[in-house]
């Protein structure tokens, strides 16, 4: 999968160091992957909540953080949409953002 604004990830483990290894991880692993459907997300993430649109939601870090990204599968392309805290999260509309 080709993952648009790594930026956005590095910004956010700078501010939050516990986060770094988590997201690198997560980074190499959808990089490597050739997702095709939800199905395939879920059998590698199986905490993975899924929105409208083709979004999903990722836990980092035992759920202390959330990833919010937008797939594409015919074009193999993730879109980063949020990284924020738990918190963070709760004050977004994840379906819109």
């Amino acid at each position: 999968m080709r993952i648009i604004a790594k930026k956005i990830l590095r910004d956010f483990w700078t501010k939050h160091a516990n986060s770094e290894q988590q997201l690198k991880a997560w980074f190499q692993e959808t990089h490597k992957a050739k997702w095709t459907g939800p199905h395939e997300i879920k059998e590698a993430y199986p905490s993975a909540s899924f929105l409208a649109n083709n979004r999903i939601v990722f836990n980092i870090k035992g759920n202390s953080y959330r990833l919010i990204v937008r797939v594409n599968y015919d074009y193999q392309m993730v879109w980063i949409r949020f990284i924020g805290t738990h918190a963070e999260y709760d004050k977004i509309n994840a379906n819109k953002i």
